[in-house]
């Protein structure tokens, strides 16, 4: 995948999908409608960021540590559709040359949806483009601590590049976006993100497009990034 020599490119974005319910609820329809057609905006994105020669890597925060709190009929639909989504879009993973690597503790999901998300690992692994991330019940909190055990027993001190290495996601993010209005990162790629650009949208996710993303982009591209220095 050939990248362009823009000095300040967009390698790593994350975006925080915010507002599937609150849109249902404002069109008088029921909040799984919501993550229906925030399922499509997913399709729409990350083919959008395929094709781009800058982005390497998205990370889409899918379904948060916390979100089990959430009414068990809407947790049930979520994991239903997770499901239907990966089944359905490995076509467009491979016709798009998108690798998949989930982040998150999947362990907690059914055993039928485990399958489907290795199935989708595993099929999309030759693919060399973009590499698309699903964060599947995770947390950064979760993701720290299951690093940190990963290391335990190691005698030595345990160096910034080891517990990176350790971490479910081991890319920097160059840009976090939140679409819904709200201005924090809800225990998202902590880590990682660390000298990331911050852009948060009043857009509510299903009505997140790739205009909107483009603009972002463009934004993210003025800024002189310094990392701690001059």
């Amino acid at each position: 995948m050939q990248k362009s020599s823009n000095m300040n490119r967009a390698r790593h974005i994350a975006i925080i999908m915010d507002g599937n319910g609150r849109w249902a609820e404002l069109s008088g329809k029921k909040r799984v409608k919501g993550h229906e057609a925030g399922a499509k905006v997913v399709k729409e994105i990350t083919t959008f960021c395929s094709k781009s020669e800058d982005i390497e890597r998205l990370t889409l925060y899918a379904f948060s540590t916390e979100n089990w709190k959430r009414p068990r009929l809407e947790v049930e639909f979520l994991m239903k559709l997770l499901e239907k989504y990966l089944k359905d879009e490995l076509i467009t993973y491979l016709a798009n040359n998108v690798r998949f690597e989930p982040i998150g503790d999947t362990r907690a999901f059914s055993k039928s949806l485990q399958k489907t998300i290795q199935k989708v690992k595993d099929e999309t692994a030759h693919c060399d483009g973009l590499i698309q991330s699903l964060a599947l019940n995770y947390g950064a909190h979760d993701e720290i601590l299951r690093a940190s055990n990963k290391l335990k027993g190691y005698e030595g001190d345990i160096t910034e590049e080891m517990l990176s290495n350790a971490l479910d996601c081991k890319d920097s993010v160059d840009l976090i976006i939140r679409t819904g209005g709200d201005k924090r990162l809800s225990n998202f790629l902590l880590w990682q993100s660390a000298y990331a650009e911050l852009f948060f949208t009043d857009v509510l996710w299903p009505d997140f497009t790739t205009t909107e993303l483009e603009k972002i982009i463009k934004n993210f591209k003025k800024i002189q990034r310094r990392f701690g220095g001059l």
